[in-house]
Formats: structure tokens, sequence, C-alpha cells
């Protein structure tokens, strides 16, 4: 059976890497990976999502709504909508807590959610929620790191572990931020 993840936040914050990196440390650990990007709006905030697929019953790289296994978001506000449109019942959505209000919440036409309802509403969906945020992140794109720390932490997807996952971060993170990269996803 596919293990189905879906990664969300908004343009800038870093989703390219985490996806290279979960992917690329997927098949070291010689799991079947299918993955693709849908990057929309990037330059200009707006929403970017990626799909990674990993086993042999995964033939497509798109996860199906309502077929994620686990939702890995940047931001508050996404993963409530990922959650909402691709998490299974009994999935897990580990987010950074971080936000970027979009227009309509700034203009007062819309609410921005809280943790305590994005746990709520994850619940009433079926879902696990774990929340992440390091206090002393230099730069908001060094979140990604958290986010696979938790997820090594938490070993959430079966096969994969900790290991691999710093191996490729140590290949694929510029030397200049490497060590700050290592010590976020270890913290965590």
């Amino acid at each position: 059976m596919a293990f189905n993840i879906y990664l969300c936040g908004v343009g800038g914050q870093g989703i390219g890497l985490l996806a290279a990196a979960l992917a690329q440390a997927a098949a070291r650990s010689g799991l079947e990976v299918r993955s693709c990007d849908t990057h929309g709006l990037a330059q200009r905030g707006g929403v970017v999502s990626s799909h990674i697929r990993l086993g042999a019953d995964a033939l497509t790289p798109l996860v199906p709504e309502g077929g994620a296994d686990l939702v890995l978001a940047l931001e508050r506000l996404e993963a409530l909508r990922g959650a909402a449109q691709y998490l299974k019942k009994g999935g897990k959505v580990i987010y950074y807590d971080t936000a970027y209000q979009p227009v309509s919440v700034r203009s007062g036409a819309a609410q921005y959610p809280s943790g305590e309802e994005v746990a709520k509403q994850v619940g009433a969906m079926g879902g696990e929620v774990s929340v992440v945020a390091v206090a002393d992140i230099r730069d908001p794109r060094m979140q990604n790191s958290a986010l696979l720390g938790r997820l090594a932490a938490l070993q959430t997807i079966p096969g994969l572990g900790a290991e691999t996952i710093e191996e490729v971060l140590k290949e694929i993170v510029p030397p200049a931020a490497l060590e700050e990269n290592l010590r976020i996803f270890r913290s965590v």
C-alpha cells in the first residue's frame, strides 16, 4: 500500500528543499518514490505544494484528495487547508506554527485560525496534529529542517530514519547554512 504525503506552504518558505530532501531520503532508504511539485504563485507569496507517494502501489505522483497519510505544512492556515483537502481519516498533520496572513484576513473579511482551531478541525477529520516551533531560527527557510526533525523523531514514515534524512541534508543544504540546519533538525 502507498504512503501518501502532501506538503504545502507559502512561496519562499522552502517547500522545494523540504520535498527534495524527503523524496531523496525515501529513495535512499529503498522506498519507491513518485513525486511532483506545484508552484502556483510562489514568487508572490502564493500557495506552494508538493506531492510524494511512497511504495510500489503508487503508480502516479499526485496524492488523491482525502488520501494523504501525512500533511506537512510550513504555515498554520496551509496546514488546515491541506488537511481539509488531502488528509485521510487516521492521518497525521505536522506543521510549523507560523502565520502568513492572506489579504482576506488582513482586510477583516476572514479570520485566521488559531492553533487550537487547527487541532480541533483536524481532530474532527479523524487526524492527529503535531505542531513545531523553534524560538531561535534566524532564517525562516530553516523551518523545513525543523519539520524534518519532528517527522524523524516521530518515526512517521515507515522505513525512513533520521540518519538518512540527515545524510541528504548534508548533501543538498548550502554549506553556509548547513550547521544551523542540522542543529535545528536535531533539536526538535
